[in-house]
């Protein structure tokens, strides 16, 4: 298995343990790749969600970009709600796992068909 391979199982270990999700392990390959050499760097891997610059980040590149959601309270809500899932007091919140919620959340699968 490749870095890559590790790393993914990481996170569907993450979404099963830490936040209770049975992940599918296609879209989590995708949203994997998707969050290209972020990765493999030891701070752009994982989300300070204490962090409003952080947040206000995934909401305009992730949601409004990436995934085309329009503007609206309702992505913030969307952000809270995957924080409070995944742990606020969790200091690893790993990228990779944060967006792969948001996509399900926001039912978006087909941005990674």
């Amino acid at each position: 298995m490749g870095k890559r391979d590790d790393l993914i199982a990481k996170y569907a270990s993450d979404l099963q343990e830490k936040c209770g999700i049975a992940p599918d392990m296609d879209l989590l390959t995708k949203v994997t790749i998707g969050c290209g050499p972020a990765i493999y760097n030891d701070d752009a891997s994982t989300v300070a969600g204490s962090d409003p610059t952080e947040l206000e980040t995934i909401r305009k590149n992730f949601l409004m970009k990436k995934l085309g959601l329009p503007d609206g309270d309702a992505l913030q809500q969307a952000i809270d709600s995957v924080i409070d899932t995944y742990g606020r007091s969790n200091r690893n919140k790993y990228r990779a796992v944060v967006y792969y919620m948001l996509v399900k959340h926001f039912g978006k699968e087909a941005v990674y068909g």
